[in-house]
Parts: C-alpha cells; structure tokens; sequence
C-alpha cells in the first residue's frame, strides 16, 4: 500500500492479488469484501481459499485466478488504455462506493475527472419513440448543462440517445461484458466518441461476453453511480424497470417521464408513476429535486486496503459449524438471526457463511440475508 497526495492506493503488487481474488471462483463483490476484512488482505484470502471450500462441503478445488492469468489481463486493459480502479481509491466513484455489493475493482477507460462529477442515470427503451428520443436529448442535455454527468449502459434507444446528448458535458456507459466484447458490437463508434470526454467502465473480465444474467448486474452499476435515474420509456417488462427497482433498494431518487395509456413502451414508466415515481417533463425538474440531496452520503461499506496481518482465523468446531448450516435452507434468513438463533459469535457465523460461500453453497440477497444454494 502507498499514499499518494490524493490518498490510499493499491500497489501493483497488491491491485493483481485483488484482481486475482475478485475473478476466482464464488468471490462475488460481497464475498470479496467479507474475505479481505476476515483475512486482512487479498493474499493472505487467496491462500485461505482451499480450506475454506473444503470445510464448506466443496467436491473439490476452487478455480484460483492465477498470477499469469492476473497479468494478462493486466496488459489486455493496457493495450486498450484501460486502468483498475479498487473501492477505496480516490478515483473510485463516491456514490458507488456506497452500496452493499459495490465492485472490488473496476476496469475504466476515458477521461476519469467524468467520475467526479455528480451524476443522474437515464435508461430507457430500445424501442424507443421519436418522440422518446427527443425528450432523452433535451433532458440529457439539460442535465450537463447543470453540470451533472450522464450514466447508461450503450445499448439502442434511449441509452444511446442518452450518451450522445452528452459528450460534450460527460457522460458514463456502463458495460455488462468485457470492454473488448461490446454489446451492441455496432455501438463501437460511439463508445470512441465518449471516450475524450467520459468514461466506459465495467467489472466483467476482458473477453467476457454478455450474457442475459450481465445485465442486472450492469443495472446496479447504472443506478450506484447516480444521484437518481430517470426512466423515458419502458415497457411492462424492460429491463429499465429492473434499474429503478434497484435504484430504490440503493436509496436513490427515481424519476420517470409520463406517456400515453396507448402506448406500450410507456406502460412500465406510467407503472412507476403510480408507484411513487416522481413525474419529470425536464431537466430543470429533476435537479430542482436533487441539489438538496446532493451533500447526503449513505453510510459507506468498503473493504481494508492495507496489507494488515493476518486477522484471526482460527476455524469453528463442527458442532459449531454443524448448527449454523443446519438453521440454513433455501427460504433467505437474516445474519442477525443466525447469529441470534445459534448463539454463536458473529465472528464464527461469518467464517461459516464464507466458507459455504466459496463451496458454491451460499447464495447472498439485498438487506443481509442469505440462504442455501
């Protein structure tokens, strides 16, 4: 670890045992940050992982990341320009810090003083109106006028009608494959376009391919990262409507733009109206609703940096680990409760989840529940 003049960041030694740690198998964004605080650091976690799948009930081995793997893509994300950024740096978006499940690292290429400003997601459908388009430009263009960048995830529509209103301004596409496997491939033209004054970023390892599951996971990206998100068109099922769900669960504004009753693509956006979306026609409407929040920080959830000793890890006794597993199944239950309901110290409750976690065994859910695989 060293400390520059902006703060604490990873040395190089240390940003390649988090990238291997973070791509080996069962480390999720959560289960990264539960073993770097049990552990201390990300080595002393990846030389854990073996014992920790075994005593979880694992078949076999987990797939370690290796240090040539690490390094790879290392110099796959130089050939494209591209940087790790680890939670805790301060380049590191402040808002996406934020959130319960935020990415170990993420791998960025553009302009990085985009990642500073304040920022407001607009997402929407890919088939989207003329009318939708338009009111995306203005809205989107109002924004970085106000001095807010734009967030969404390159894809057809409104998205991408979203990114090109704000080149000038600043504005973050949010990838849900690797930065060398773009989905939509024939948005590569605009992605060079946002790179000289904003940001591409993603946590999904260079050559990964999108797959339908990806893009949730991009959502949450899309919504930590903002202030707010606005929804311009989405129908019943869009997947925009996911966005706003987990923009709620991150304590963050939602907006939509109302449309016709006749209209399919505005049947999600109504939807939302109803629920308790705030209604917004401009830009004007939906700063005027964020400036005063714009100074509010939720509470933040990080792992250590240092490269700290070795926390205790002495392992619990089998009855201990025998009752905790027993108390687990597949309807979700809160860690409280388990650590209530077993009597066991939290310390012990929380090494047994790891080690079902890295067994494959454990499946963790918003609000701190978990449940058996």
């Amino acid at each position: 670890m060293r400390k520059g003049l902006d703060g604490v960041r990873l040395t190089d030694e240390q940003r390649i045992d988090w990238l291997r740690l973070s791509r080996s198998q069962n480390v999720g964004p959560r289960t990264f940050r539960n073993l770097i605080n049990h552990f201390g650091n990300a080595r002393a976690a990846l030389d854990a992982l073996p014992a920790l799948a075994q005593r979880g009930g694992s078949g076999g081995a987990p797939q370690i990341c290796s240090q040539q793997q690490a390094e790879r893509e290392l110099a796959a994300a130089d050939k494209l320009g591209a940087v790790f950024i680890a939670v805790g740096e301060p380049e590191y978006p402040h808002r996406l810090q934020m959130i319960d499940d935020a990415p170990p690292l993420l791998a960025v290429r553009g302009n990085r003083a985009a990642l500073a400003l304040p920022a407001l997601a607009i997402v929407g459908s890919r088939n989207s109106s003329a009318a939708g388009l338009k009111l995306t430009q203005q809205i989107a263009h109002g924004l970085g006028a106000a001095g807010f960048a734009t967030v969404s995830g390159l894809a057809r529509g409104i998205d991408a009608a979203a990114h090109r209103a704000s080149l000038d301004t600043g504005t973050i596409a949010v990838l849900a494959g690797g930065h060398d496997r773009l989905y939509p491939p024939e948005h590569a033209d605009l992605v060079d376009a946002i790179l000289p004054g904003g940001i591409v970023l993603t946590e999904m390892p260079f050559g990964w391919e999108p797959r339908a599951r990806d893009f949730p996971r991009r959502n949450r990206l899309i919504s930590g990262l903002s202030l707010g998100v606005v929804i311009v068109e989405a129908a019943k099922r869009s997947g925009s409507l996911i966005t706003a769900r987990l923009a709620l669960e991150q304590g963050r504004e939602v907006f939509a733009v109302p449309g016709s009753p006749l209209d399919p693509r505005a049947e999600g956006t109504n939807g939302l109206l109803k629920q308790g979306a705030t209604p917004v026609t401009e830009a004007a409407d939906i700063v005027s609703a964020v400036r005063p929040i714009m100074g509010l920080d939720l509470p933040a959830r990080e792992p250590e940096i240092s490269g700290g000793e070795l926390i205790d890890s002495a392992e619990p006794d089998n009855s201990g680990r025998s009752q905790i597993v027993t108390l687990l199944g597949p309807a979700p239950v809160s860690v409280d409760d388990l650590i209530r309901l077993s009597k066991a110290s939290p310390r012990t409750v929380r090494i047994v989840l790891l080690e079902l976690e890295i067994a494959g065994r454990l499946e963790r859910h918003g609000g701190g529940l978990v449940s058996l695989v």
